[in-house]
């Protein structure tokens, strides 16, 4: 990027963001601008950390919500709920709640209005349990955190222990030999079991090379990330750093992060409701009678889907790897032949070789197609459990890029010697805070992040393996309610009437 480079700005930088764009977050789309513009002035100038704590716009948006739905007949949940920041706050909202006591019930909220609630009562319930968004806090985080990264490239831990990889490798090479013997003896479903594990592991060194937390050389990197990628998994190291490196970005972000982006299958976020259009993607994730239907048993479809994830894998690579994005890439262009060669030859040995010219008939073959993808399911389990149970809410570019991270990702605890199984994904945080760092310093980091949140007052999430999972299914089953009152406000809404459902 130094190439495209025109100059500095003093920092510290204030991001802004026009007050109709707060608005429009939180009331939905169906607003009128000349409205906004009286109410507000047309040119008043709103930094994040006005829009976070303005008692004038927070009286606005209630103002807002309050007048759209002002003929109904009981407050909505979640309306007035805010916690004031101020007692000037405190007073303004007790005012207006005793001036407009008679509001709707959630069932007469429109799609845009009762989406609108949920997002706010999440930022509403993210605000209180983190720092402060204003300038000076957020600041202070962000040199605590500049301070943290230079001490710990002071300290060596950027530095790769190849050491470590000797002795992965020494795991690897004994699953592979048990898959290879087992074949042999033509106990195919036991040998398919250990070709799955195999996957598993071998993976976390693909997810290493694709920070170039191996070598640090783009070229070494991504020749090893493809080798083990694209080769040895059949799976694109383009297509995972194209989306993986935005979900770093922007992290649990509904509209930007392609990590969550699975509806119908499943919502972790109540902005999926009025359907979002993916900057990823450049595709509308429509909220449609197939969503309705799908999302209201995602708790339960979840462990089913996680063990079928690699068949979906294998699409999108080649659909990258098709697509004009791959064809964009500068001098990285030869990285695109090299992937489909390799590729091309995974399909050739796992596709015709082994399940089409080695196993004997096709109900072997289907099985041992299915135990050997579904034994990766640990994998795509430990990929969604850092993020899919946490916040999704947007504080606005006033938070710090290390509280965003923090909050929006959890660790899990297990012990040392359990480590070589998580492949480091279990240290999610702290990658997250440092994704170049290799995976083998991540344990010894740890005890560095927790002085800094400690320090910064910012929470560490860190669970065990099972409370973990135990926090996505109980997100999943939350955002499931949501989404059946959703539905049974578009019903009372059709019955008697109303517009504004979609």
């Amino acid at each position: 990027m130094k190439a495209y480079r025109i100059g500095k700005v003093q920092l510290p930088w204030t991001n802004l963001i026009p007050p109709l764009h707060k608005l429009q977050r939180t009331l939905g789309d169906n607003i009128d601008e000349e409205t906004v513009a009286s109410d507000l002035g047309s040119d008043s100038d709103w930094s994040a950390s006005t829009l976070a704590s303005s008692v004038d716009l927070e009286a606005e948006i209630l103002k807002s919500t309050c007048d759209r739905i002002s003929s109904a007949e009981e407050l909505a949940p979640g309306v007035c709920s805010r916690k004031p920041y101020t007692a000037q706050d405190e007073d303004l909202c007790s005012a207006l709640e005793a001036k407009l006591p008679a509001l709707t019930k959630t069932k007469s909220l429109t799609r845009d209005e009762y989406t609108a609630n949920c997002e706010q009562d999440e930022i509403d319930s993210d605000v209180l349990d983190y720092p402060s968004l204003d300038l000076e806090t957020q600041e202070a985080i962000s040199r605590e955190y500049s301070a943290l990264h230079e001490r710990i490239k002071k300290e060596g831990f950027y530095v790769c222990r190849y050491s470590e990889y000797g002795k992965d490798s020494i795991r690897w090479a004994i699953l592979f030999a048990a898959f290879i013997y087992l074949l042999q003896a033509k106990w195919y479903l036991t040998s398919a079991m250990f070709l799955g594990a195999f996957w598993q592991q071998i993976m976390f060194t693909a997810h290493d090379a694709g920070h170039r937390g191996i070598t640090g050389n783009f070229v070494k990197d991504t020749l090893i990330g493809a080798f083990v990628a694209d080769f040895c998994c059949g799976l694109s190291i383009g297509w995972w750093k194209s989306s993986h490196n935005v979900h770093h970005l922007v992290t649990n972000m509904p509209e930007h992060d392609p990590d969550l982006q699975n509806v119908p299958l499943f919502a972790t976020s109540p902005s999926y409701f009025k359907s979002v259009l993916s900057t990823f993607y450049n595709f509308t994730f429509v909220w449609d009678a197939a969503a309705d239907f799908m999302v209201r048993f995602q708790k339960y479809t979840y462990y089913p889907v996680m063990a079928l994830a690699r068949f979906n894998l294998y699409f999108l690579s080649w659909c990258h790897l098709l697509s004009p994005r791959s064809q964009s890439l500068g001098s990285a262009w030869w990285t695109k032949p090299v992937e489909i060669a390799f590729m091309s030859c995974y399909w050739a040995i796992f596709g015709y070789g082994l399940v089409w010219r080695t196993l004997p008939d096709w109900p072997t073959r289907v099985a041992f197609v299915m135990i050997s993808h579904c034994f990766t399911m640990l994998l795509h389990v430990q990929i969604t459990l850092s993020h899919w149970g946490m916040p999704t809410a947007d504080l606005g570019p006033g938070e710090s890029f290390p509280q965003r991270q923090l909050r929006t990702t959890m660790d899990v605890d297990c012990p040392a010697w359990l480590d070589w199984l998580h492949g480091g994904l279990q240290f999610q945080v702290i990658h997250h805070l440092f994704p170049r760092v290799p995976r083998h310093n991540l344990r010894a980091l740890q005890v560095l992040v927790r002085e800094f949140c400690d320090k910064t007052h910012i929470k560490y999430k860190c669970y065990g393996f099972v409370e973990g999972n135990h926090i996505v299914l109980s997100r999943l089953e939350e955002v499931t309610k949501m989404a059946e009152t959703l539905v049974q406000c578009q019903l009372y809404m059709a019955r008697t009437g109303e517009s504004g459902l979609h």
